[in-house]
């Protein structure tokens, strides 16, 4: 859509550890001419990431971000800090051409409470899901059918787990914060439950969470082996006897699919 003063601008929703791409709606041929810069929010300075379609190389995220054919921005394995306003502006002759074209980047981030060896059937757990957004574009609510952005958490057949009175789910509009908490049972191993994030009734992103419990040590009885050294070895004392206990083994478990972190704090967007 286009906003105040005639600058394209476009809302983008994704989940953190996704690869993105920021579309430059005023681009030149050959994006010579493209320059992509950064702002944390409104009033936070400007880093420029992409200059005469140049990548630079002194940005911190340097190396997760390439230019496209078509001059749009990609952005490898978003994280919660890449939210925030990214604005693709022509050049030409140092003279800029058209409008601006900005795009608001909105992640989603899941994680939890506890850590991967705290996870295991009968402990207490809590998810957070945090959606990093640009708050002065767009509402975080809770209330279902309203213009604001909302926060649901569903299982994996996609029914709504504040249904079930197993989960207690909380809710910061101000955050943009839902958290579930619950007591892990035997059978929630590998079950995978879902943050969504809906406007208008429309699906914008989700991010799920996978619980994954650790692999209990196998333990073995240990059998001892007696071994008689032969007499006959001119080397070996006689009747020497030794015992060799086997050695537990153990499996370890995959690291979980989801970003294991502490509690989201306040945005300062």
């Amino acid at each position: 859509y286009v906003g105040i003063s005639g600058v394209d601008e476009t809302q983008v929703f994704c989940s953190s550890g996704e690869n993105v791409r920021l579309s430059c709606n005023n681009a030149l041929s050959g994006c010579t001419s493209t320059t992509w810069i950064y702002n944390y929010n409104t009033h936070s300075g400007t880093v420029e990431l992409i200059a005469g379609g140049i990548k630079k190389t002194d940005t911190e995220r340097h190396e997760r971000l390439s230019l496209g054919s078509d001059c749009s921005l990609n952005i490898k394995k978003v994280t919660k800090e890449d939210h925030g306003f990214y604005t693709c502006r022509q050049f030409v002759n140092e003279q800029q051409q058209g409008a601006d074209a900005r795009v608001y980047l909105h992640v989603l981030h899941v994680s939890s409470s506890s850590s991967q060896s705290e996870i295991r059937s009968g402990s207490s757990v809590t998810l957070f899901c945090q959606l990093y957004y640009n708050y002065y574009l767009v509402s975080c609510v809770s209330s279902v059918g309203s213009e604001g952005l909302e926060l649901i958490w569903v299982n994996q057949a996609g029914v709504n787990l504040q249904t079930d009175s197993r989960f207690q789910i909380s809710f910061s509009s101000e955050q943009c914060l839902s958290s579930l908490t619950t007591t892990l049972l035997n059978e929630d191993h590998n079950r995978e439950w879902r943050c969504q994030v809906k406007h208008r009734n429309q699906l914008k992103t989700s991010a799920t969470y996978t619980v994954k419990y650790q692999t209990p040590t196998e333990t073995k009885t240990p059998s001892p082996v007696t071994i008689s050294k032969s007499p006959a070895a001119p080397t070996q004392p006689a009747s020497v006897d030794s015992t060799l206990i086997p050695v537990s083994s153990s499996n370890s478990e995959k690291k979980s699919s989801q970003t294991t972190a502490a509690a989201s704090t306040k945005q300062g967007t």
